[in-house]
Formats: structure tokens, sequence, C-alpha cells
């Protein structure tokens, strides 16, 4: 199987040679990475020079300067370089983080996944933080879900599901879809994914506007929105950041901000979240 792999990377200069490093020390070596120099400022260039140079497999596009905020960005950068590839050459297609390090066999156990199961369309590992010198498991979501940093679709999932939306809340999007059409989304524990730089360091946008608006181009309606919005408040045990999130979510509804994503593709979600609340009731 062979792998197509795109890294968006802004201002990774101190990050992305690990990554592109752990790449090229794969025991699974059919591969090409697409390298995406999102309007970078630091010597980011210069990194992915050195790898360009001397490895045919490792290739770049540049794009110009944007501003770097949570999911659209990223999934636009990701698409720039999709499109420098013929999808069709290859049987996995990766969207990786340009800070993280994959360990030796990692995508040696993702192509094994995917040839020995023909229902897996999404797979990836757990992500790691360094903390007191130790790499401790993230935590940040359930260890069902692949995060965004290290995805990995089988080529006909990606398709079917129409790729990634250049919206916030895409990584979810891409489950809720992927599992409506009848695949599999699997997490591997063994595989543990070191995420070097800590996610939202380089976003410009409040914390409570950011929920706000994930919940909304996520799809959510009013209820379920709020619903969401209470457990984030309990989290950070404010009564204020509910009512910052509500007004947030509440100002994208009245603009009637576009989503990037079909009524049908919404009723899926609205109706996945329904599932998981009353699953939830149930187990009370």
């Amino acid at each position: 199987m062979r792998f197509l792999i795109i890294i968006p990377a802004h201002n990774e200069e101190n990050n992305l040679s690990f990554t592109l490093d752990s790449l090229q020390s794969q025991t699974c070596k059919d591969f090409t990475v697409v390298v995406v120099n999102d309007g970078s400022t630091d010597k980011t260039p210069e990194v992915i020079r050195k790898y360009t140079e001397s490895d045919p497999r490792f290739e770049t596009i540049n794009l110009q300067k944007s501003e770097h905020q949570p999911g659209s960005k990223v999934v636009h950068a990701f698409k720039n370089g999709l499109q420098t590839q013929s999808i069709h050459e290859f049987d996995i297609i990766c969207k990786f983080d340009a800070d993280i390090i994959l360990s030796e066999n990692y995508l040696e156990t993702v192509e094994k996944a995917f040839a020995d199961n023909p229902d897996y369309g999404l797979v990836g590992g757990l992500l790691y933080i360094e903390k007191d010198g130790n790499w401790v498991y993230e935590g940040n979501s359930n260890k069902y879900h692949v995060r965004g940093p290290m995805k990995a679709y089988r080529k006909e999932c990606f398709i079917q599901i129409g790729g990634l939306r250049e919206t916030l809340g895409w990584d979810n999007i891409d489950s809720i879809l992927l599992e409506h059409f009848g695949w599999k989304e699997v997490v591997f524990p063994e595989l543990q994914v070191k995420l070097i730089k800590v996610k939202g360091a380089d976003y410009t946008i409040r914390p409570a506007d950011y929920y706000g608006r994930y919940f909304y181009f996520l799809g959510l309606n009013r209820f379920l929105a709020y619903v969401a919005s209470s457990k984030e408040a309990m989290k950070s045990k404010s009564l204020s950041f509910f009512f910052d999130i509500v007004k947030t979510y509440e100002g994208c509804r009245s603009q009637k901000a576009v989503l990037k994503i079909t009524r049908e593709e919404q009723k899926l979600v609205n109706d996945q979240r329904w599932r998981m609340l009353k699953k939830k009731w149930l187990k009370m």
C-alpha cells in the first residue's frame, strides 16, 4: 500500500525536522510526503529544503502568508498539498501535523490494519505530551477518536466522505460521516505519537469564542450547543464561560455564518450527538 502524507507547516522550524526524521526512519518506505509551507516567516522553508533536496519522496509547495486559525486554515493548506498529487496513485491518505514524532513502525502498523480489515476507514494512535521529563497520554479526547495531528484514511473512505471540510470541527465531522457510510474509526493504543508543541499556541482566538464557533460550525442545533457549552463551563468551573460561549454561538447564528457542511450532514452530526447524549442518560 502506498501512503500520501500531507503536512501543513506554519513557522515550525523548531519542530518539523523531528517529524520528517521520524518519517525517514519508518520501516514502511513506500510513501510520498508533501510539506505545505503555509506562509511561514521563520526558517521552515530551509528545514523543508534539506529533505526535498536529499530524498525524492519529499516534496513541498509554498502558500502565501495567512492568519493562522484553528480548523479552516490547516485544512486549506492540506487541500493545497493534496492537489499536487493524483490521489488514485495512493491507497492511504494521511494528514499529519508538523510537530509530531512517530514510532518507527507507525506506517507499517497502519498499513497492516487496513490490509487485514477492509472495513477500517480511519486509523491512528494516541497523542502523548512531555511532562516533567516523561511522555504521558495527552487525554484531551476519548481513546476511540483519531486526533487531527495523525489522521490516516483509506483512500476509498476519504473519497466517500468528500475529503476534509475547511471549518472548525473538521476532525469530528469526518468521524461522523465515515461511520454513516459504514467505515470504522480505530485507535491503536500501542502507537504512541509524541506531540512536541501544545495545541492552540498559535491561535489568536479566545477560548470561549473558539467553542462558540466550534459548536456552530460543527452544525449543532441550539439545544445540543447549549449542552456542550455547559460541559465546557463545568470543566472550567465558570458560569460566565458558559454565557460567553453561548454569546459567540448565537452571534454566528444571527449572522448566518456559512456552514461548510450540507443540511444532510448537519442532521447526521446532530443525530450522532443525540445518540451519545441518550447513551449517557441511560447510564445515569
